[in-house]
């Protein structure tokens, strides 16, 4: 049974899933879709062309699909998309998209959103995240599943996280982290290898090694990091997670890669 306290504002228009709850004084505006089994506790505001995906509970305070902060943003009838099963905490914020950027920002299954942490507008967010409070991603980054940002965190504009990444807190992004990478520090550098995250995903004694391997001899071998990724393609073959982490860094567009601290750096 879906119940809307009285004191909550659903505008005409709006759809609200069998099974949900709108708590006291949310506002829910006339393009919103929350899907069933939702709960926001109170005083939620969701606004702009945003669907909330099955099983999500938000948080009081929350504000999703407010405009996106971007000057050159006009009003367009953008879009946030939210998955399923999703826990939005007090005072997160998520922008709609804006048209020079797709038009859409995305946000997989199952994440995890503390307190003030935000997703800005354009962002395709992975299933699985766990954003820490006041992780912050600029526009148009792609942040792929399973990936942890710490808290008081802040990502660059159009930087890519790959899978897996563990990226500290207090650090400012301001390159594409490899896939299973670790960052940390003020301006985050490349630490290493998530070794945790890839435990608890299973990832044998063995393919550990072989990725260690990889990772010594692309990051910490001898000469210049061109010349290291060259030596290190054929090693592709050897394990799906090293093809996905050169398949990375070889679709790089926007920014430099994310390093090691005092090694050699990539123009993007």
């Amino acid at each position: 049974m879906t119940t809307i306290d009285p004191t909550a504002r659903v505008e005409d228009g709006a759809v609200i899933g069998e099974g949900s709850t709108i708590g006291p004084y949310c506002v829910i505006g006339r393009d919103v879709v929350v899907g069933a089994n939702c709960k926001l506790i109170a005083h939620v505001h969701v606004m702009g062309q945003t669907a909330i995906g099955a099983g999500c509970t938000i948080y009081p305070f929350a504000s999703l699909g407010s405009a996106p902060q971007s000057l050159g943003y006009r009003g367009e009838p953008t879009k946030l998309q939210i998955g399923e099963s999703c826990t939005i905490r007090e005072s997160v914020t998520m922008n709609i998209g804006t048209v020079g950027g797709g038009g859409i920002t995305r946000v997989g299954d199952r994440g995890y959103f503390m307190n003030c942490s935000h997703v800005g507008h354009d962002c395709h967010v992975g299933d699985d995240v766990i954003f820490a409070t006041s992780a912050t991603l600029g526009g148009h980054c792609e942040i792929g599943d399973f990936v942890f940002i710490g808290g008081l965190s802040a990502v660059h504009q159009f930087t890519r996280i790959g899978p897996q990444v563990m990226v500290g807190g207090v650090c400012g992004v301001r390159g594409d982290v490899i896939p299973f990478g670790l960052v940390n520090g003020q301006y985050a550098a490349l630490e290493g290898l998530n070794i945790i995250g890839m435990k608890r995903r299973k990832f044998t004694r063995e393919r550990l090694t072989r990725i260690r391997s990889f990772y010594q001899k692309l990051f910490e071998g001898p000469g210049v990091f061109s010349e290291r990724l060259a030596a290190v393609q054929p090693m592709a073959s050897e394990d799906q997670a090293i093809a996905e982490i050169l398949q990375f860094i070889d679709a790089g567009k926007h920014r430099p890669l994310c390093l090691p601290a005092g090694r050699d750096a990539i123009q993007g």
